[in-house]
């Protein structure tokens, strides 16, 4: 059993949606496996079914000024934040497949998330930081010290059609977390953001680091082989339902 591993580097958004559409195409056609792409985008803001613009704190005239896009999008959760030093992840799986947790004829899109928030918490383990899940609270959150609450270093939203998963995590490896000044993150007014380079007790770990213990952990979490293609050309050239 297999998911596909695509890494594309620094994608622009519309690029990536693009590139999302494609793999689902393949995937709900059964022309490809499960695959996991991973990619950075330039800096962009993105509202889910559910956003506020009123939590794009930034005027449009800002924005243009830094080069940042804004989409709305159909996955769900409110408006967030993506751009240079996050991991950025576009699981596309087809949730009627042989995957932990299933119980009836697909699994759930809840229990999916919960899957990718353990692979991440995982991941962050890998480096040294302990993070929690919270109830109500999509995500993933470092833990609460003293005076200090939980903060956010991970936001997931994802949009199910047909029983095919797109979208999926934004990791803050070493995101530049004064850009999420621009917004409400996910529109949680009484938490902060943060990233792996804040919270590693030792150096911050590089974007590949973050990469492959990320595709290392959703393989564990999923129980599947991981198997790295080269292109997108090469995923779509080289079907694979395993």
């Amino acid at each position: 059993m297999l998911i596909h591993l695509l890494q594309l580097g620094r994608v622009p958004f519309a690029e990536g949606l693009r590139i999302q559409a494609e793999v689902a195409a393949a995937r709900r056609a059964r022309a490809i496996g499960d695959t996991l792409i991973l990619l950075e985008h330039p800096p962009v803001l993105t509202l889910g079914r559910n956003a506020s613009r009123a939590n794009i704190l930034a005027s449009q005239k800002q924005l243009s000024a830094r080069g940042v896009e804004v989409h709305d999008i159909n996955r769900g959760g409110d408006v967030t934040y993506h751009g240079p030093g996050q991991l950025v992840g576009y699981p596309i799986f087809d949730l009627r497949g042989d995957l932990p947790g299933k119980h009836g004829p697909h699994l759930g899109p809840v229990d999916f998330v919960r899957r990718i928030e353990e692979a991440l918490i995982l991941a962050c383990k890998d480096f040294g930081v302990p993070t929690q899940r919270i109830c109500k609270r999509t995500g993933v959150w470092t833990l609460a010290g003293g005076a200090v609450p939980e903060k956010k270093i991970a936001a997931i939203g994802i949009h199910v059609a047909q029983a095919i998963t797109t979208h999926g995590f934004a990791l803050n490896v070493t995101t530049d977390l004064r850009d999420f000044e621009w917004i409400v993150p996910c529109g949680i007014t009484d938490r902060a953001v943060t990233s792996l380079e804040v919270e590693v007790p030792g150096p911050a770990p590089t974007m590949a680091q973050a990469a492959a213990s990320v595709s290392a952990n959703f393989g564990r979490v999923f129980q599947r082989q991981m198997l790295a293609v080269e292109s997108l050309q090469e995923l779509l050239r080289n079907p694979s339902t395993s």
